[in-house]
């Protein structure tokens, strides 16, 4: 996934790394998502949520930087090895150009000519004689060997403690892995005849989705497409972010256009609709991700 991409492609320069990968590949190949029993459009294929999403990129704050404890020069270029691949400056047609002030212009995945780049993209940074990708490989569950105290569990490839098992399988994924392979809390492990190795109550624990609110502006006239460029953030963390150039204003039934779990091309429409979210954030302030919050390099002088 979007995590797991850059991950492989660095380990790659000093290990022999392999990548299990449920789903296909995103070039050329439009099956990449999965609705898995819930309404959501789950990424299936290599590169993760990266191949599916908005493509807003933006970096963190210097404070932000400070707060966490990474190191300043090294996150500066992460962002930079990171950047030459798949950020580029957005094009800020009519409508974005439109809400820029007191908002935060943020980078995008898509380049000029309007392709999508990916954290697949990243793996031309890896050791080819280090990485092996498997697509359409689908884990089960970690199969673990534990001593006979049964005070330790460690999971390997082959015999020898340097080798080790890299879980990047998302927000969903991670944590349903884990309980497969008998990690997590011992009631809901033991309510599904899983055998128990590590009672750890927190797995799949707190997770949630920002909550969004919709408006829809119909135009009289067609207007560009545009997905999200910039942001505006709101006094109370929430931020806004604005698309243009779809038609969400008539779908059938089971269907929510844009939020409908099944991806698609919008067919040609002789009616433009506007789309402008809010996304409501209830993570505390220290903690927020920087796409949420006001950057010291934003173009407005006030928040809107």
């Amino acid at each position: 996934g979007t995590a797991g991409c850059p991950l492989a492609a660095t380990l790659s320069q000093n290990a022999t790394v392999l990548v299990l990968e449920r789903g296909g590949s995103p070039y050329g190949d439009p099956n990449i998502t999965s609705e898995d029993g819930v309404i959501n459009a789950r990424a299936r294929v290599l590169g993760g949520g990266s191949c599916l999403n908005a493509g807003f990129y933006s970096r963190a704050e210097a404070d932000y930087i400070r707060d966490v404890g990474w190191n300043s020069e090294l996150a500066k270029q992460s962002y930079e090895w990171v950047e030459k691949k798949v950020a580029f400056q957005p094009p800020m047609k009519q409508w974005q150009s439109a809400h820029m002030y007191g908002t935060k212009v943020g980078g995008s995945i898509f380049d000029t000519a309007g392709h999508r780049h990916t954290a697949a993209d990243l793996l031309d940074y890896a050791n080819p004689d280090g990485l092996t990708v498997l697509l359409k490989a689908t884990a089960h569950k970690v199969l673990f060997h534990t001593d006979s105290t049964g005070a330790k569990h460690r999971a390997y490839l082959n015999s020898g403690a340097h080798n080790e098992i890299i879980i990047s399988a998302g927000s969903l994924g991670s944590p349903q892995l884990l309980i497969l392979s008998g990690v997590g809390p011992v009631d809901q492990l033991k309510a599904h005849n899983i055998t128990v190795v590590l009672d750890q109550p927190m797995v799949g624990q707190l997770m949630s989705d920002n909550p969004m609110n919709a408006v829809f502006v119909p135009s009289p006239v067609p207007v560009e497409v545009s997905l999200i460029e910039v942001v505006g953030i709101t006094h109370f963390g929430s931020y806004i972010e604005a698309a243009s150039g779809a038609n969400f204003g008539s779908f059938p039934d089971n269907d929510y256009g844009l939020f409908s779990p099944k991806v698609r091309t919008p067919q040609p429409t002789t009616q433009f609709y506007i789309n402008l979210r809010q996304i409501l954030t209830f993570i505390p302030k220290s903690s927020r991700s920087v796409s949420c919050r006001r950057s010291r390099q934003s173009r407005g002088r006030q928040r809107p």
